[in-house]
């Protein structure tokens, strides 16, 4: 006959810390509600509020896709009309395309992020009068 591999004294050891790690995880089961079906909490997390903004003038249109009832067809068109007709200037400039109707916009309003105004657009012409006055005057 074969002798086993541990000792009779190593088996007992390993039965006896056995059976405290089992005992441990039965009075940490029970001391979490376990018995009472109440370890999984995640039902009971309040939900996560998080915002996500696009601005139409730079978004691709995956991003655009993301939008409540934009699918893939839509945020094309909106990335077609943008590159054709130019920028959004406003969120009621998404009615030029094809498919957005009041409803649409208005439930994709609050995804929106604010379009700039036109006076708050730098140009390419150069800098304001105003600048160019103060570099002279310090040069």
């Amino acid at each position: 006959m074969a002798s086993p591999l541990l000792r009779r004294a190593d088996q007992l050891s390993i039965a006896v810390l056995t059976g405290i790690v089992l005992a441990g995880i039965v009075a940490w089961w029970i001391g979490n509600g376990g018995h009472r079906g109440e370890l999984i909490t995640i039902d009971n997390a309040p939900p996560l509020e998080y915002r996500f903004l696009v601005n139409l003038n730079e978004a691709a249109w995956p991003e655009l896709a993301q939008l409540p009832g934009v699918g893939e067809t839509l945020a094309k068109r909106i990335v077609a009309s943008r590159n054709a007709d130019g920028a959004f200037r406003a969120a009621d400039d998404l009615r030029r395309v094809n498919g957005i109707g009041p409803r649409k916009l208005d439930a994709v309003r609050r995804y929106l992020l604010p379009l700039a105004d036109e006076a708050q657009v730098a140009h390419e012409a150069g800098p304001p009068a105003s600048a160019v006055n103060a570099a002279e005057k310090r040069g």
